[in-house]
């Protein structure tokens, strides 16, 4: 046997260098695509349970309403929360009433009993409060009330146009997902 055909016998079972770096590239570049497509997805998830959750509580604002003849009276999530549990009327006073909102279906402040503990807010999927208001600026035409979240930013410019109606086109508040956008 010559010395050429044993160093092709002895290299042909290898991978040479560049192949390695080549399939190391691939790698890493089908790892990136994956990493994207996987944070893509999250976000998409945490949009769609926001408005999931907003449609949930707009319709038991909705309920609440029909049965207690207006929507909760305040501008606080904590109010609002207490409200939805059928523990307080329009006005705040405490009531008994059927919960209009199944709490295990909510993520809320860590920890605390919402039936015992009147400072649990309902937190969207970013973890931020969702953000109530009625009737807080005059005149007030919105037909109902403002209900959303600050959405993935956690910003939000609060102040109501003319009417009661959220300025959906400010800067800080163009990723926020409301339960009834004008």
């Amino acid at each position: 046997m010559n010395g050429t055909a044993s160093r092709r016998s002895l290299g042909a079972g290898g991978f040479t260098l560049l192949e390695l770096l080549a399939v190391i590239a691939v790698v890493a570049i089908l790892t990136g695509i994956a990493i994207g497509v996987g944070r893509h997805a999250v976000a998409s998830a945490r949009l769609s349970r926001a408005r999931a959750e907003l449609l949930t509580l707009s319709t038991a604002l909705e309920s609440y309403r029909a049965a207690c003849g207006d929507y909760p009276r305040t501008n606080d999530p904590k109010h609002l929360l207490q409200s939805l549990l059928g523990r307080r009327g329009p006005d705040y006073a405490v009531i008994t009433g059927p919960a209009r909102i199944e709490l295990a279906k909510f993520n809320y402040t860590g920890g605390l009993d919402p039936q015992t503990n009147e400072s649990v807010e309902l937190l969207d999927p970013w973890d931020q409060p969702y953000r109530y208001a009625y009737k807080s600026v005059t005149p007030w035409s919105n037909p109902g009330y403002v209900l959303y979240s600050l959405g993935p930013d956690g910003a939000s410019n609060d102040a109501l146009l003319a009417g009661g109606f959220p300025d959906v086109a400010a800067p800080a508040n163009v990723d926020n997902v409301y339960a009834n956008r004008p």
